[in-house]
């Protein structure tokens, strides 16, 4: 039943672009939506925090409250079937983090969403649609799941349990994010409890302590290590992927992850098919390795990597993060280091800037086709599933998400305690030298070290700074259906659609339907809020 409760987070990125984490990268400031004109509606919808469907975030609700129906089921069948002691600690502990993950990304998205605390007892409570909570309920009944999970969990090695377990550093590490974004969001300083208490301030940074002291995790030693394209197969035909270690997805710095599995429809990395370079043909990417072939959601807005330059010209994480048309190389047949080439406009993408991020992508390496081609391109779905007889340019990507890892809880521990340790800690790693502490170094510590891994939206929207930050998207120079042209708003004026939802997005009309009318539908969602794809303005 535990391992059913798992499985269901699989939904929450295979239910792409319906998923948390893909919402949050294409309605953030840094990403642009992208994908094919015509046909990437909602995609294109969520960029501009509009819509297109006001029901396409129906599989987001089911997925999430199936999920949580799976941890109440089984955090029944934990409490009363099994001795107390240590095993059944850490289980019951696994199943509340994972319900309060769940309501975390709900609470985020739809804001006041109705609590499921327990499993149904008959068929007429399994019928009665519950009322729909307060946020502050919401994220009362979220911190006393992670509040007790941490206190009550064993204390363990983070290489103890198989890679995607979670553990009571995964409870500490998600209690000090959601405690930031109520603290930030709801303009409060502490987080309550459901059923009384509060956590404060003091106890989320003893547990961050408690983690970074005792859990065994680290940082890698080189930040490139982290990414797919670090492999041991692309690795030694990338110029610039040097670093010493090969990529692996089960290293010390993850620390929450969501497993995938390759070549299955239900179960692959969907967020690397969408979040790929949409190209015409093969042979362009022979010369964009090992970058490999999507669907084209979330180019890069050039303003990131411009405004990184300036900020710090010696991060080797912009380039570590950020796929740049005139600054990549790669090698030619022969060995040689040349330019990459880059092909505009291929199957009508939008929004294109020849920048795109390399963290969540399809990875390809140098392999041998039926033909004996030794050029021939292989996608990586995992660094022990290459050279296949055939590309597979879709089902084929099984690196893993990463919800969380050790960079995060140091910058965390830095923004709470206001000390510059755990930022300049993650700096160190990459090179660069010590600063002092000051809100505007942890923010762009944050936005550099996170970035493309679903936290920017949530952190503008903490920071209160999505109003100020949004606007500059436009203006921006993209490519659109071979045409050049400027980034411009598609409806009403951004900064005004930020207020007017505050961020929240539409609570899905087939819910609200069998609701009977205990749901009510977020303000903003209705007239001008429309996203018209027939009427793309470019």
């Amino acid at each position: 039943m535990v391992t059913g409760v798992y499985a269901g987070l699989l939904s929450y990125i295979t239910g792409t672009p319906r998923s948390y984490f893909y919402i949050a990268e294409l309605a953030a400031d840094y990403r642009f939506a992208g994908g094919m004109l015509g046909t990437d509606h909602e995609t294109q919808a969520i960029g501009h925090l509009l819509y297109n469907n006001l029901n396409s975030l129906n599989n987001f609700w089911r997925n999430h409250y199936t999920g949580v129906a799976r941890a109440n089921a089984a955090l029944a069948a934990l409490l009363e079937g099994m001795d107390d002691g240590p095993v059944k600690a850490q289980k019951v502990g696994e199943v509340k983090i994972l319900r309060a993950y769940s309501y975390f990304e709900m609470v985020q998205v739809f804001g006041d969403v109705p609590i499921m605390k327990s499993a149904p007892e008959n068929v007429a409570e399994a019928q009665t649609s519950p009322p729909q909570a307060p946020q502050d309920e919401v994220f009362q009944f979220i911190a006393r799941d992670l509040w007790e999970a941490y206190n009550e969990m064993p204390d363990i090695q983070w290489n103890t349990y198989p890679s995607g377990v979670v553990s009571k550093w995964v409870a500490a590490g998600m209690l000090a994010r959601v405690f930031l974004f109520y603290t930030g969001f709801y303009s409060k300083t502490s987080l309550p409890l459901e059923g009384g208490g509060e956590v404060t301030n003091a106890q989320v940074v003893d547990a961050l302590k408690d983690c970074i002291n005792n859990s065994g995790h680290g940082l890698v030693n080189d930040f490139r290590s982290l990414w797919p394209y670090s492999n041991k197969a692309s690795k030694k035909d990338y110029p610039f992927a040097v670093s010493a270690d090969d990529w692996n997805e089960i290293n010390i710095e993850n620390m929450f992850v969501i497993k995938m599995k390759p070549h299955d429809w239900s179960r692959f990395n969907t967020l690397a098919q969408y979040f790929s370079i949409r190209q015409g043909s093969y042979s362009n990417y022979a010369m964009m390795f090992p970058m490999g072939k999507g669907w084209g959601a979330g180019p890069v807005n050039t303003k990131l990597w411009d405004e990184w330059a300036e900020d710090a010209p010696d991060d080797l994480r912009r380039q570590a993060s950020i796929w740049h048309y005139q600054h990549e190389t790669v090698f030619d047949k022969d060995k040689n280091e040349v330019p990459a080439e880059y092909a505009w406009g291929s199957d009508s993408q939008i929004e294109e800037t020849g920048l795109w991020q390399k963290k969540i992508v399809a990875t390809k390496a140098y392999g041998k086709g039926p033909n004996g081609d030794e050029l021939f391109m292989s996608f990586l779905s995992h660094p022990d599933f290459f050279n296949n007889a055939a590309d597979e340019d879709q089902a084929s990507h099984g690196t893993d998400v990463i919800l969380l890892r050790f960079a995060d809880v140091l910058l965390m521990h830095s923004e709470l305690t206001k000390t510059a340790d755990g930022m300049n800690r993650v700096r160190d790693r990459v090179g660069l030298p010590n600063v002092s502490y000051s809100e505007d170094a942890l923010r762009k510590e944050r936005l550099y070290e996170l970035a493309f891994e679903g936290l920017r939206w949530g952190d503008i929207r903490r920071w209160h700074i999505a109003e100020e930050v949004l606007p500059k998207m436009y203006g921006v120079d993209i490519y659109v259906a071979t045409t050049w042209s400027k980034m411009q708003e598609q409806g009403p004026n951004i900064a005004d659609r930020y207020r007017a939802t505050n961020g929240f997005f539409p609570i899905p009309t087939t819910q609200i339907d069998l609701s009977d009318g205990e749901l009510k539908q977020n303000r903003g969602w209705e007239g001008d809020a429309y996203f018209n794809a027939a009427t793309y303005k470019y």
